[in-house]
């Protein structure tokens, strides 16, 4: 019939601010499954496309445990341990990153900038070259690199909750003194040693081993299963500290759980992996526009977060001249995103 609405009659009956609901709930859903059908498609041509491309029969022979000569290890050994471990990494990075910029309601308060993945690059690059440390023990040395830095900025940045603009002047500063320290580390360590931690800090997925998909995974797990009842207190928080308050929202304790959830979860992607630049910084804004504004838009950067580092690992692998660290990439792609991204947000009178 001419002129007839194609919604539900019960959401013609809804209030105004019930429609607003649906809609962003409907969009959200949208966008949320657009990405994760996105990250699908990007984790399987990362795991069967390259110099020989495996067929989706030789992917599930492999995975069901089946052994072919050559195939099994290409697949099973090299490549399925890369995309996993870029796949959980980037969605770390993507949480981690969001939740800052929602917690110090700034779009720059990312971890890269604000001197906590500095933090835990230093005690890394230290437990490289000075202790020889790997796997699980380099994990526990990142990890609490972030933390400590985390505990340094607050403490110098913290009256009556954090200060949102002092807490990232500061973490810049030391960021700048902690890039400092690690290269002076360098500079003073082995040559063996200096290829290692350099090859880490530009991130790099290349020599992947099940192992890193252990430890991305736990990345992961931490940031769904600890941010996700933290979540409603991060959407009254972005509201300001005193609105918060007054909804019931303990501001500190909140702020500390938030903060040490992200930075743990970030800083054992980070030993993983090492630090892919831009990840963290681009996932929440990228999220968040094409979510729409008011919305924290959590699930979605995180999604985002993987299809950034998947998608530039099959850049780096496969799209340029030579194989170049999937961070190099990031950095690459990042800049203009950002500036793009930045100059949108200026002309509507937004910065998120």
């Amino acid at each position: 019939m001419k002129g007839a609405s194609v919604l539900p009659a019960s959401y013609e009956h809804q209030t105004p601010s019930a429609q607003f609901r649906t809609r962003r709930l409907r969009r959200k859903t949208l966008v949320c499954s657009i990405l994760v059908a996105l990250a699908a498609v990007l984790l399987y041509t990362d795991i069967t496309f390259g110099t020989v491309i495996y067929s989706f029969n030789d992917l599930l022979r492999v995975v069901s445990g089946e052994q072919i000569p050559g195939i099994s290890f290409a697949l099973g050994e090299l490549r399925i341990p890369r995309s996993l471990t870029a796949l959980a990494c980037g969605a770390a990075f993507g949480i981690a990153g969001s939740c800052f910029q929602h917690l110090l309601r700034n779009p720059l308060a990312s971890p890269d900038i604000i001197g906590i993945t500095s933090g835990a690059n230093a005690a890394a690059v230290f437990g490289i070259v000075v202790l020889g440390a790997s796997g699980l023990e380099l994990s526990a040395i990142s990890v609490a690199g972030g933390l400590l830095t985390t505990a340094v900025i607050a403490a110098f940045t913290w009256k009556r909750g954090l200060s949102l603009g002092r807490l990232i002047l500061v973490g810049i500063a030391f960021g700048a003194m902690l890039d400092a320290a690690s290269s002076w580390i360098l500079v003073h360590a082995d040559q063996w040693d200096i290829q290692s931690a350099s090859r880490w800090l530009t991130g790099s997925l290349a020599d992947t081993q099940w192992s890193d998909v252990l430890l991305s995974g736990i990345a992961l797990s931490i940031g769904c299963i600890a941010i996700a009842p933290l979540s409603k207190r991060l959407d009254m928080l972005r509201l300001g500290d005193e609105i918060a308050a007054s909804l019931g929202v303990r501001v500190g304790a909140s702020q500390i759980a938030i903060i040490c959830v992200s930075v743990t979860m970030l800083s054992i992607a980070t030993s993983a992996v090492g630090p892919i630049a831009f990840v963290s910084f681009l996932s929440g804004p990228i999220a968040r526009r094409i979510s729409g504004y008011g919305s924290s838009a959590l699930a979605e950067s995180t999604l985002v977060g993987a299809c950034l580092v998947l998608g530039s690992d099959i850049i780096a692998q496969h799209l340029l001249t030579e194989q170049m660290p999937v961070g190099v990439v990031t950095s690459v792609i990042g800049g203009p995103v950002l500036m793009l991204l930045m100059y949108i947000s200026t002309r509507k009178g937004h910065l998120e």
